[in-house]
């Protein structure tokens, strides 16, 4: 063809069009992550910056004489701090943690600090992985960071259920940083899953707040834990957006910018649909809220805006090209701007002057509003054909399509025995089908078991 017209058509073409795709490559910004999100309350984020205090205070080597307390200290009781583990306490097993009970909020809270550069135990928790070697209640999860979640279960699982039991009204709080979210964000699956061994603690008394989180979990485990895990990422965070293993951002620590780039420029170039077929592809947990401080082409920072949603599709899946990347995922700057956002929320409040009563009215809304985009997001990934993904039961025992039923029943199936690839679509029953095949009617009309059922039962 460039013979034939005596130009480079086809050269010019393919210039084109990378010059468009790059173009368009680097005027993606942290806004477009969240920009159909909704904003999120000041009930819903209150814990946010106070627990981001919490895991500074992990840091500390004497909470009674801190030496890099922020603005406004730690808010810590140090009377009622229960325990503190060491790098030396934990043998390298896990991060150092704090355990707080903070009778204030009526928390029971651990508190895991993030990636500690100097210690070669951090990069062993994060290079014990390779994607789909470890399977988790029909889902993916990181090796390492599961395992380290264990050892702390192990570790204070009867200090955690003799506070559960003893404060039966006060919520289980699992908050960690980097490395520390994603050993939060697995001990809250572990928790969930095997609540005997916390005295049989109720779902909704767990939470998890994992602040700048590593990608730890495929993405129908992600959804699915939205109700209990909540992930705070402040506006060009790199780490929540790196979806190649965290081994290849560690080997290449001292080049982080340029691996950065080549990774995004290849993360870009695969289809979302190819994303979504990959069951071993790991996310960012639960529920996200996004800090956004900055807007494209300007300068400063601005009045921080907080965005929440259960995303399925459109879950932080680029690299943002931005000078800001790496220091958008220092714990002290999600801190600040996490304040910030929630003076602002407070602040807008006190203008509103809201009641008592409302306020309490717009919680209950509120609750509702996350259980519909809880149940939505779970549609959402079985719509998108997400490996593993199924809706929940309906409330009311009955259902549309037994399809349902199949998939939840497969999913439950497959956390007992190994994952296998995803079968050929079933054929639809309905609900008038499946009552036939169970009940008869007698002489005068009713329907009754049939005989068959009766004997079995």
């Amino acid at each position: 063809m460039s013979i034939i017209c005596g130009l480079p058509l086809l050269e010019c073409i393919y210039c084109l069009a990378c010059a468009r795709w790059a173009w368009n490559r680097c005027l993606h910004t942290a806004g477009h992550d969240s920009v159909t999100w909704g904003l999120a309350t000041a009930e819903e984020f209150e814990p946010v910056p106070r627990l981001c205090r919490y895991i500074l205070a992990v840091y500390e080597d004497n909470i009674r004489h801190p030496l890099w307390e922020p603005p406004g200290g730690y808010g810590i009781n140090p009377d009622w701090l229960i325990l503190r583990k060491t790098y030396e306490d934990t043998r390298g097993q896990a991060p150092s943690y704090i355990l707080y009970l903070d009778h204030e909020h009526a928390d029971i809270v651990l508190a895991i600090r993030g990636l500690n550069l100097a210690k070669e135990s951090d990069y062993q928790v994060l290079l014990d992985n390779q994607l789909g070697k470890r399977k988790f209640d029909g889902g993916y999860v990181h090796n390492g960071l599961l395992k380290a979640a264990g050892w702390v279960l192990d570790a204070e699982c009867e200090v955690l259920k003799e506070l559960v039991e003893e404060h039966p009204n006060y919520t289980l709080t699992f908050a960690g940083h980097s490395l520390g979210s994603g050993v939060a964000a697995m001990l809250a699956l572990v928790v969930v899953q095997h609540q005997d061994k916390l005295g049989n603690i109720d779902r909704s008394r767990i939470r998890c707040y994992a602040i700048a989180p590593a990608r730890c979990m495929s993405l129908n485990l992600a959804v699915r834990y939205a109700d209990v895990i909540n992930s705070v990422v402040l506006q060009d965070d790199f780490l929540p957006r790196t979806a190649t293993p965290l081994e290849d951002i560690f080997k290449s620590l001292f080049c982080l910018p340029c691996l950065l780039c080549l990774r995004c420029m290849k993360d870009t170039c695969i289809p979302e649909e190819k994303m979504f077929k990959d069951p071993r592809r790991l996310y960012a947990p639960g529920r996200l809220y996004h800090i956004v401080e900055r807007k494209p082409f300007r300068c400063g920072r601005f009045p921080p805006v907080v965005k929440t949603a259960v995303p399925v599709d459109g879950r932080f899946e680029h690299i943002v090209l931005s000078c800001n990347a790496t220091s958008d995922h220092a714990i002290i700057w999600i801190e600040r701007e996490s304040q910030k956002a929630m003076d602002l929320m407070l602040e807008k409040d006190r203008i509103m002057e809201i009641p008592a009563k409302q306020r309490m009215e717009r919680q209950e809304t509120l609750t509702k509003e996350h259980k519909q985009e809880y149940k939505a997001a779970l549609q959402r990934a079985v719509s998108l054909s997400v490996p593993h993904a199924y809706s929940p039961p309906s409330e009311y025992g009955t259902f549309d399509e037994s399809e349902d039923v199949e998939k939840y029943n497969s999913c439950k199936l497959s956390s007992e025995s190994s994952v296998g690839s995803s079968g050929k679509s079933k054929s639809k029953v309905s609900w008038n089908e499946l009552i036939e095949r169970l009940f008869d009617r007698d002489e005068s009309g009713h329907m009754v078991l049939k005989k068959s059922h009766r004997d079995d039962w």
